[in-house]
């Protein structure tokens, strides 16, 4: 099973809340996921981010792939940066 970190919109039309989820990639954007790692919300002037980083390092360690806006929402939170640091420890 092919494993995704990505993005799940919630809110009201023109107001987007987006969660982070980890989630089979056959999945539909907004259907089944298999675990809420974190939040995102992009309407507030600085966007706020809210991940649970043990998860998030448990399940790129596991081979989850994140898309690219986690990615980077990952890299500005320092998320990346401890994974591939451990990769190399290893």
């Amino acid at each position: 099973m092919a494993v995704k970190i990505r993005l799940k919109r919630l809110g009201a039309k023109k107001s987007p809340f987006y969660r982070i989820v980890v989630a089979d990639s056959r999945s539909p954007r907004d259907g089944r996921s298999i675990e809420t790692i974190g939040t995102y919300n992009a309407v507030k002037d600085p966007a706020e981010v809210k991940i649970d980083e043990e998860l998030a390092l448990k399940w790129l360690g596991n081979g989850a792939q994140p898309s690219d806006t986690v990615r980077s929402l990952l890299s500005k939170e320092g998320i990346m940066k401890k994974f591939h640091e451990s990769k190399l420890n290893k």
